[in-house]
């Protein structure tokens, strides 16, 4: 009998592992076009490419994003041609997110934030907060902005509800090679 029992818990073990081994979210490394960052993205992304009014001119802005377990993964990138205007057009960038999905941020203390080798001059920032979709569903969002010289960048994580750990996996993998 007690044969038995060890076998069993341990065929259930070898069916949790089997299980954790086919994840909702499955993080690979990812490295926009034309930059030094890597991060994680929980899924294949699609790219995109648009021109936006950013820092009172046309800027091109270029895009790498995915849908995984509910939530919006993206990282979009903007060359505004001059590192001096960086922290300026990244404050304006954070008020363009927030007002287009209708919210605040949940708290004026930014969250923690380390991108390693981002611009030392222009201060790294990740803002959570709460907001609409536009189909009017409730939202939850955080969001990272950051500078390496004149590149600029926002990585986004949008879902119904974030997870802590999730968060933790797409934000702490940000880094400059």
């Amino acid at each position: 009998m007690f044969r038995f029992s060890i076998l069993v818990n341990a065929a259930l073990a070898a069916l949790l592992a089997l299980a954790a081994c086919s994840p909702a979210l499955n993080w690979r490394e990812v490295r926009p076009e034309g930059t030094r960052l890597n991060l994680l993205l929980p899924c294949k992304p699609d790219k995109a490419q648009k021109v936006v009014p950013l820092g009172g001119k046309p800027t091109s802005l270029a895009m790498l994003g995915c849908d995984a377990d509910g939530a919006t993964f993206a990282v979009a990138v903007a060359d505004v041609g001059d590192a001096a205007q960086a922290a300026s057009v990244l404050a304006l960038w954070q008020d363009l997110a927030l007002a287009n999905m209708k919210a605040a941020p949940v708290s004026r203390q930014p969250l923690p934030l380390k991108v390693p080798g981002a611009s030392p001059g222009t201060p790294a920032t990740r803002l959570q907060a709460q907001g609409q979709r536009a189909d009017g569903t409730a939202v939850s969002g955080q969001a990272a902005y950051f500078a390496q010289g004149s590149q600029l960048f926002q990585v986004v994580m949008y879902a119904p509800q974030i997870a802590p750990e999730v968060a933790e996996t797409f934000f702490s993998s940000l880094k400059f090679e």
